[in-house]
Formats: C-alpha cells, structure tokens, sequence
C-alpha cells in the first residue's frame, strides 16, 4: 500500500475524493442515524461537489494504479 501512496496520481485522486466526497457522504451517514436535523435531506451543493469530482477522482486513482502495477511489473522483470 505504500507504494500507491507514493504515487504522486494516486494521491491527488484520493485528496480530490476526500474534499468532494466526504461532505455528501456525512450528510447520508449523519441522517441515517437520525443525527441530522432534516431525516430527508435534499443535499443539492455537496451533491453537486460529489459529482464534479467524481471522475477526476476516479480517473487519477486509476492511473496512479496502472502506474504502480506498470513499475511493479518493470522491477521484477
């Protein structure tokens, strides 16, 4: 695991993941539980932060995984 987190990709999708999704993702836990004030929240911005990172999150996560998987795969040959 360390080797993913040395990956400069990887670790700028999982930062992108954690700003755009961690709100939208609090909201859905808190509200579960009956934390949250509204117990039907319509959360519309971190919705919408939630999906504008989404992608570029995804896709920086995954070639930071090809990365490693490639120079994995260059020290053992």
């Amino acid at each position: 695991m360390r080797e993913y987190w040395g990956n400069r990709l990887f670790r700028i999708g999982a930062i992108i993941a954690l700003i755009g999704w961690t709100p939208l993702l609090g909201i859905i836990l808190l509200a579960s539980i009956g934390l949250w004030p509204d117990p039907n929240p319509n959360p519309i911005g971190p919705g919408l932060l939630f999906f504008l990172t989404f992608g570029p999150a995804v896709v920086c996560l995954g070639l930071g995984v090809l990365q490693v998987w490639r120079a994995r795969g260059q020290r053992g040959a």
